[in-house]
């Protein structure tokens, strides 16, 4: 008898928590709201609501902003030197963001911007390691142009750090530029990095001296020094070659269409 109380009394105590759940999923199929949690059972709405609002701004739900200095460079070629600057920056949540990208390149021989353009693009996450981008982007210098942008940026296999995008020009021209960039790390302070840059042209553009098909093509080699996590002083080297009626058509106006450059420069990022 004392053995069958003992085991009666065990049960009882077993089945309570699947009984009083019973209890709750049986309330929730009506016309109640269905739980969030079993603390709503317990303590105020309000008070349940203004912890869940904390959770989530502490755990993703909140936008935040990043900005970035990839490149803030001088190249030194065998006659000229050049500043080069690439930079990003962004402002929303895990799936959203607005990302702003601008690049250029000031000549100091001739003393004025040669290249400018700024982007700003609605980024939507589609993978843990993609975004899709689509926005505008204008061309300050040369000539003020305007383009439509539809691209992709993530994190292949590997590790290796990809910006592709395609432009359509306001005057109906549509180019690509794919960027692809790797980190070696020496140490957790000295880095390699290699980055391979092309452009792409499904026309000729004889105004801007691009023509049809793979335009021009930079690789080169970076080894920065973080000093900071945020801030990387570098040295490096950059081969540049233009291609086709592209190089053709720098030729014709006196230019090279290939050749190589020292660079040094920082990168920083807050």
């Amino acid at each position: 008898m004392k053995k069958f109380l003992t085991i009666l009394m065990a049960g009882t105590v077993i089945a309570s928590p699947g009984l009083a759940q019973h209890s709750h999923e049986s309330e929730a199929s009506g016309d109640k709201k269905p739980l969030w949690s079993q603390a709503d059972e317990y303590y105020d709405p309000d008070e349940m609501a203004e912890a869940r609002a904390a959770v989530l701004h502490h755990h993703g739900n909140s936008p935040y902003w990043f900005v970035m200095a990839d490149r803030l460079e001088t190249q030194i070629h065998e006659e000229e030197e050049v500043l080069v600057w690439d930079a990003q920056g962004y402002f929303g949540g895990d799936i959203n963001k607005l990302f702003i990208k601008t690049e250029g390149e000031y000549s100091f021989e001739d003393d004025e911007i040669e290249d400018a353009e700024i982007q700003a693009l609605w980024s939507r996450a589609v993978s843990p390691y993609w975004d899709v981008q689509a926005g505008v982007r204008y061309d300050v210098e040369p000539d003020g142009l305007s383009h439509a942008v539809l691209g992709v940026q993530g994190l292949a296999p590997y590790l290796f750090e990809v910006d592709s995008a395609a432009f359509l020009s306001e005057n109906g021209d549509l180019t690509a530029r794919t960027e692809v960039e790797y980190e070696l790390l020496f140490t957790q302070r000295l880095i390699l990095q290699p980055r391979i840059e092309a452009n792409f042209s499904a026309q000729d553009i004889p105004e801007r001296e691009i023509g049809s098909g793979l335009t021009d093509l930079d690789a080169g080699l970076r080894l920065r020094y973080e000093v900071k996590r945020e801030f990387a002083p570098y040295i490096g080297i950059e081969w540049q070659k233009s291609f086709g009626d592209t190089a053709d058509f720098i030729e014709a106006s006196g230019g090279e269409s290939e050749g190589t450059a020292f660079v040094i420069g920082v990168r920083g990022w807050f």
